[in-house]
């Protein structure tokens, strides 16, 4: 089992994995080798745009669209490829916090710890 060292072609940062393993990733992302976080963030574009109705698998056309969309996302930033990936988590989870808070709560209600006038503690 041979360990070859492989750079993540959105955001640049480096991997050792199998032959094996590289070969999986780049069959799941149109031929381009992603790191775990680039492809955990291609994978939840797609199911963002697309939401699959069964447990049938994605077609190749949404894949390419998101990666060619992560692709220019990570493309848009010149410093170091960790705050890269860091900024580009950011952003994933401030999206799905604002589609949660967006339908489960009314705006007026997020303030869950104020205290009213009428509130007495012993």
């Amino acid at each position: 089992m041979e360990i070859e060292s492989v750079k993540c072609e959105c955001c640049g940062l480096k991997e050792d994995c199998t032959q094996d393993y590289i070969s999986k990733v780049k069959a799941k992302f149109d031929e381009k080798w992603l790191c775990g976080l680039c492809s955990e963030a291609v994978i939840d574009e797609v199911s963002r745009v697309k939401k699959p109705s069964s447990s049938s698998s994605v077609g190749v056309g949404g894949v390419e669209e998101a990666v060619k969309a992560h692709m220019s996302f990570c493309g848009k930033f010149k410093s170091n490829p960790a705050f890269r990936v860091a900024d580009g988590m950011r952003q994933m989870l401030r999206r799905r916090s604002g589609d949660l808070s967006s339908s489960s709560t009314p705006p007026s209600s997020s303030k869950k710890y104020t205290r009213s006038a009428s509130t007495k503690l012993y």
